[in-house]
């Protein structure tokens, strides 16, 4: 089921098909210091339905035990070890290789100094320090004289590990400068490429799954790049939502290797039941919704009472033209017919 390259119909909720659900949590469970509206609800009643939820971020700026206490304080239910960030990815990868107590330099925050001491290495934030290896994670306090550290220590040809590449993180202004931008800084001035520990990676996910004893597993992510492509690289069954990064039309140009097995608008998704396409030549219905792609555009042959539908039956048919022709179908009359049906959703351009 998680092989194929288009979307799939479940007629049950996810949450009676899966065992657990490994969440992404920076546009997904909250955005910045505040819950995504309705997720701690939604939370609650997946768990009453007997789902396990787990927490796999890329975000490496916090411990464990901080986002935890984090989600705790939002409504969701969370232990310690039920958070698995690529920090952590990143300090397993360095104690596989290095000796006990090496010294490795922090270009980023206390969730990476925390996390490469419970890997049995130092961390610390000097070339003086004489490290050898450097680790890059996200921080909101990272600054210019830490992006020179980790420049020296690049240059100077120390292992180079990334928690991950992620561009941009959201916020409740719209999305900010990720820890892949920072990479990006160091990378420019380097002309070297540093080996990525996290998401789209499939570790995170295959580690969370083995500590978790789940035998069906299944991702939910805002973010295509990421957690989808890593869905799709761990051999799991991937859920969009629409309430962070990746809108609409970033869904329709999608690629095969970073598109969702499923599409909800948020995390109340898990809890209902996914229509899945019937195509008939080139015509693709979902629930009353009937879409086509001619000319190169997406076409609205019937938009239906859903929007969700009709974004449904819009990816599949774009993703088959797109497949076919190696070519992006233009999709404004698909967003424009989104918008005529909820004016306010989360639909993005």
């Amino acid at each position: 089921m998680s092989s194929s390259s288009t979307l799939i119909g479940l007629e049950r909720a996810p949450s009676a098909e899966f065992d657990t659900v490994l969440l992404d949590l920076d546009g997904v469970v909250y955005i910045g210091p505040k819950a995504v509206p309705g997720a701690p609800e939604a939370l609650t009643r997946v768990r009453e339905a007997g789902m396990r939820t787990a927490f796999v971020t890329n975000n490496a700026s916090r411990p464990p035990r901080v986002v935890a206490a984090h989600l705790r304080e939002l409504g969701v239910q969370a232990a310690d070890d039920d958070v698995v960030n690529s920090a952590q990815a990143a300090s397993a990868l360095f104690a596989q290789r290095l000796p006990a107590g090496s010294p490795v330099l922090v270009v980023g925050g206390v969730g990476l100094y925390e996390a490469l001491e419970e890997a049995g290495l130092k961390p610390v934030g000097s070339m003086d320090d004489e490290p050898v290896a450097v680790v890059q994670g996200f921080t909101p306090d990272i600054n210019w004289n830490l992006l020179v550290e980790g420049t020296r220590a690049v240059r100077a040809g120390l292992p180079w590990i990334a928690t991950n590449m992620d561009a941009t993180v959201p916020t409740p202004y719209g999305p900010a400068p990720g820890n892949g931008t920072m990479v990006d800084a160091v990378i420019t001035a380097t002309k070297v490429q540093p080996e990525v520990a996290g998401k789209p990676q499939p570790t995170l996910f295959r580690e969370a799954a083995t500590r978790y004893g789940s035998k069906r597993t299944m991702v939910v992510g805002d973010r295509l790049d990421t957690d989808l492509e890593g869905a799709r690289a761990a051999g799991m069954v991937g859920m969009i939502v629409l309430t962070g990064v990746h809108r609409a039309g970033d869904l329709i140009s999608a690629t095969a290797d970073v598109r969702p097995h499923l599409i909800a608008r948020d995390l109340n998704g898990l809890l209902e039941a996914h229509p899945g396409p019937v195509v008939h030549g080139d015509l693709v219905t979902v629930g009353e919704s009937r879409v086509r792609v001619g000319k190169g555009a997406v076409i609205v042959t019937e938009a239906g009472s859903d929007p969700l539908d009709l974004l449904r039956a819009g990816c599949v048919a774009a993703w088959t033209y797109r497949d076919r022709y190696d070519e992006v179908a233009k999709s404004d009359a698909l967003l424009d017919a989104l918008y005529a049906l909820e004016k306010d959703g989360p639909w993005g351009r």
